[in-house]
């Protein structure tokens, strides 16, 4: 099968969406023919494509023969981590924005792939990225980006900045967890809160820190089309992602500090328990025995014959009882 057999025959499945670009920050939808024309072309255009659609490699193999293969795999891989690779014509980039859908975990990190050069960006997705469409609103508006690293430099940058509201909520967390602590009352769920803080930022941690370095391999590239304002918006991101990995070092070692308090909370609470427990056998331990002495069943036991004989026996215990308490107030140990 021919490649405009298969675009014409798959394109809504895997063909997302493709643009040309305008250089002011615009551009016109492309179709059909237009897309294979315009990506062999100097102008540029932006292809975005289904990953998990099995008609997307065959696509890529025929109609973009000028991608080394081992690109395209690593482009289609299931799992993958943020990276950059550079060739001669542009580079490889694998990014993970938070998923931030309705409903999602924002840790089940989406990734967004890309071939990018001056004159062609080919972008697969194996989920929904709120990025991407920010990017093709904008350029709906005339408002998007004007070159190949202008739209890479966007593309990070609404990736990045879209994960601050969700990193300012688990602070928010944190802080109220907190709260609930100081007033010794934090409940079964809260302590679930914390366990789930804790895993949140181990999977951030994960991503944003190869991303960062994604950052400071874009910023120190000698690609030709990015330029010094390009570099600085890298340096840009890759600082805010700096900032992101200390927030989660740091909310990381509050929400560890929280557990640690809990469970000595839990510890000092149980050791009172057990010191009330020790007390209270320390009071009943020498009526036991006294009742227990007095209890047994020989002959020539005192007061067997003496109608008071029981009461005296109680006045005993009772007498044992509150000299014992005063010995332990005496002792301090109440």
């Amino acid at each position: 099968m021919n490649a405009d057999n298969l675009l014409n025959m798959s394109e809504p499945d895997f063909i997302l969406f493709a643009n040309d670009f305008d250089g002011k920050g615009g551009g016109n939808p492309l179709v059909g023919d237009d897309i294979q024309k315009k990506l062999r072309a100097k102008d540029l255009a932006w292809v975005h494509m289904d990953a998990t659609n099995p008609n997307t490699e065959a696509w890529l193999s025929e109609n973009l023969d000028y991608l080394d293969p081992i690109i395209i795999d690593a482009l289609l891989a299931s799992e993958t981590r943020p990276r950059v690779t550079f060739f001669e014509r542009g580079a490889m980039v694998i990014l993970k924005g938070m998923n931030l859908q309705e409903n999602a975990d924002p840790e089940d990190m989406i990734s967004i792939r890309l071939w990018i050069d001056d004159h062609r960006i080919i972008s697969l997705q194996r989920r929904s990225l709120m990025a991407v469409n920010d990017i093709r609103e904008a350029m709906a508006q005339g408002e998007g980006p004007k070159s190949a690293a202008d739209f890479l430099a966007r593309l990070c940058q609404r990736l990045f900045e879209r994960m601050q509201p969700t990193l300012f909520d688990i602070t928010d967390q944190i802080d109220e967890i907190e709260e609930q602590l100081l007033d010794t009352n934090l409940s079964k769920a809260m302590r679930h809160e914390v366990n789930d803080i804790r895993r949140k930022t181990l999977i951030f941690k994960r991503y944003l820190t190869p991303q960062r370095d994604v950052m400071q391999s874009l910023r120190a590239s000698d690609l030709s089309w990015i330029k010094s304002s390009h570099n600085r918006i890298f340096q840009e991101n890759q600082d805010r992602l700096t900032r992101y990995l200390e927030d989660l070092d740091a909310l990381r070692e509050r929400a560890q500090i929280i557990k640690e308090e809990y469970v000595t909370m839990m510890s000092d609470k149980l050791n009172r328990n057990t010191y009330a427990l020790s007390l209270i056998a320390g009071v009943f331990l020498p009526l036991g025995f006294l009742t227990g002495l007095f209890g047994i069943n020989v002959g020539g036991m005192p007061g067997t014959e003496n109608p008071m004989g029981f009461w005296i026996i109680v006045g005993l215990c009772v007498a044992s009882g509150v000299g014992f308490l005063g010995l332990f107030k005496l002792l301090k140990w109440l």
